[in-house]
């Protein structure tokens, strides 16, 4: 089939290449993409979105128990995991149909196939119908990462599960190990110790949701103890011995072996990038540890070649691929975009109670010769979350204390992932504790507790 010639080729539709697409397409560019699967990536099919369906199920079976509480009656609770996962798997199809509308309505072409860098500009198409060969002044990877699997913990789909089969489940756990405790292990190990599994999380760091600040580790550790789950940190799962119905796990801790017995395992440790096949380093590029080095615009060193999202590294993030995505879209398009700042971008972990955060931990502005001001606020001091029955979490700011610089802000608990997103704009707009302070938040909202931490860490907190 004869080349086909554009301004930009993409090289998956995730949200870092859908996105990347549709804004090149905004700019007048002549726009590929280029998809071996699904239209959203996993972002959309198996991971960010479905995962969310399944756990709000988790959330409103949980408050169902709570009736009485709120003066509601509620008897003959249950649930149907096949209707649960049926629910999560629609949502995932409805906004995936959307990614094919949305790059339609921007002109987009779309080109179903695996891709492979085939020399300066090329990329060769491998289709149902044969190989076509694509020509494009810009190229951009985009083609996300997959599960780690370590030997001997490998996912057989049975009763070994990495987060697809997860999301599908053939049977529901009554005994679950969670091997590691990063978002995706604990989102799931709450959404099915919710629907009654006893759970139990080996960390190998030591301490559980390792990247978020160790004050609210902790605090997630006790919320997850009172739930129900066992949580294990500094120990490693050393074997897997699989037979019919049950799987031994070989679990280290505190210097000691022991064989404990479950009937479902859910490998969680990490992700590798999507690296393989691509002709990566006969282009010239960079891999380490199945990641494409990039500089800080996510140019590859090869010029014209660009890579984005998860295969650029860390943080494995959804919203950080899109926006980089829009930045290099520019960037073809002639633009001058401000680079993308990793601290600058929030992480949410979806669990019971909800984490969320930006910048830096309090460990690490210390690490970095800060010296700081930190500010606290519980969640049992707000109205609003005392109304919603919500009463446990806490909100934690820090300070530059020289400047007053926002450096990190740090929360759990209901909701929290949609209040992280202030802080998110205050770090943007370079704000101080004083314009912090001075701004008046509205009443009664979660909201309010975002400026009593503030306020704490000037001792000024009101309602604690």
């Amino acid at each position: 089939m004869a080349a086909t010639s554009f301004d930009m080729i993409v090289i998956g539709a995730g949200p870092g290449g859908y996105v990347a697409a549709i804004r090149g397409a905004q700019l007048g560019l002549r726009v590929a993409v280029v998809e071996r699967e699904h239209l959203g990536g996993i972002c959309l099919n198996w991971g960010c979105i479905p995962t969310k369906a399944l756990l709000r199920s988790a959330e409103v079976f949980h408050l169902m128990h709570r009736a009485k509480e709120f003066g509601l009656k509620a008897e003959g609770l249950g649930y149907d995991l096949e209707a649960v996962v049926k629910r999560s798997r629609k949502v995932a199809g409805q906004l995936s149909s959307g990614v094919a509308h949305l790059l339609k309505k921007n002109k987009v072409t779309v080109v179903m196939g695996a891709a492979r860098l085939a020399g300066k500009g090329r990329v060769a198409v491998k289709t149902d119908k044969g190989e076509e060969t694509l020509e494009g002044k810009a190229i951009v990877l985009a083609t996300g990462a997959r599960a780690r699997e370590l030997p001997g913990l490998e996912a057989d789909g049975k009763r070994v599960w990495n987060y697809k089969h997860a999301l599908q489940p053939p049977h529901m756990p009554k005994k679950l190990l969670v091997i590691g405790s990063g978002a995706i292990g604990i989102e799931f190990a709450s959404f099915y110790n919710t629907l009654g599994a006893e759970t139990t999380v080996v960390e190998v760091m030591e301490r559980i949701l390792p990247v978020e600040d160790a004050e609210i580790s902790a605090f997630a550790k006790k919320a997850f103890e009172k739930q129900g789950m066992t949580i294990l940190q500094k120990a490693s799962v050393k074997r897997l011995d699989r037979s019919e119905g049950k799987v031994t796990a070989h679990i280290e801790a505190d210097g000691k072996t022991a064989a404990q017995d479950f009937d479902t395992v859910i490998s969680a440790v990490g992700i590798v990038g999507n690296v393989e096949g691509l002709g990566l380093e006969e282009a010239g590029l960079t891999v380490d540890r199945t990641h494409v080095v990039v500089d800080e615009y996510c140019r590859t060193g090869v010029p014209g070649i660009f890579a984005i999202g998860d295969i650029a590294g860390a943080p494995w993030l959804a919203h950080k691929a899109s926006h980089e995505g829009v930045m290099v879209a520019e960037l073809v398009a002639g633009g001058h975009p401000h680079p993308v700042r990793p601290e600058a971008i929030a992480g949410c972990t979806y669990c019971h109670p909800q984490v969320a955060s930006v910048g830096l931990t309090e460990a690490k502005a210390k690490e970095a010769g800060y010296e700081v001001k930190v500010g606290r606020f519980p969640f049992i001091g707000n109205g609003k979350a005392i109304a919603l029955g919500e009463p446990e979490g806490m909100v934690k700011t820090i300070f530059d204390a020289k400047t007053g610089a926002l450096l990190g802000a740090h929360m759990i608990g209901a909701e929290v992932t949609e209040l992280i997103q202030g802080y998110v704009v205050g770090r943007a707009l370079e704000t101080t504790e004083e314009d912090l302070m001075n701004t008046v938040f509205p009443h009664p909202t979660l909201s309010e507790m975002m400026h009593e931490s503030v306020l704490d860490a000037w001792g000024r907190a009101i309602h604690f």
